[in-house]
Formats: C-alpha cells, structure tokens, sequence
C-alpha cells in the first residue's frame, strides 16, 4: 500500500466515522462498536503513514514500514 493508497483509506475512514458521529438519537451498541474499531484503524493507518514517510526522508525503504498492532498504537501518548 503506497502513501496516496494509505491517505485514501483515512478519507474513507474519516466519512465513516463522521457519518456515525453526526447522528442523531444516539448509537446502537454495533454502532458504538464500529465507531471504536474505526478509530483504531485510523491511528493505525495515520502510524503507518508517519513510519513510511520518516522511512523515505532518510533513505529507507518506505515499503518496509508495517502496520503496528492496536496495542502499540493506542499506547502511543501525545
């Protein structure tokens, strides 16, 4: 998966994710489920990205970055 792939991926996760977001009355459990699964997607392909592009700034590889598990991305602290 190349950057432009990876950025696509979060465009459709984030139009999902607002859609859940704006509505209204509440969310079903499924729904609040979903709504926890995308945002781990989201940091996980937003980890990826960050790997791929610090890969290719110092001549690496972009290629060999990973998708990390969502214990380690959601560890991450700000």
């Amino acid at each position: 998966m190349d950057n432009d792939e990876i950025l696509q991926n979060i465009g459709a996760l984030v139009e999902e994710e607002r859609a859940l977001r704006q509505r209204t009355g509440g969310l079903l459990d499924e729904e609040r489920s979903r709504l926890a699964e995308l945002e781990v997607q989201l940091d996980q392909c937003w980890d990826l990205l960050r790997q791929r592009r610090a890969k290719a700034e110092f001549g690496e590889d972009p290629d060999t970055a990973a998708v990390r598990p969502p214990s380690e991305v959601e560890g991450y602290r700000s």
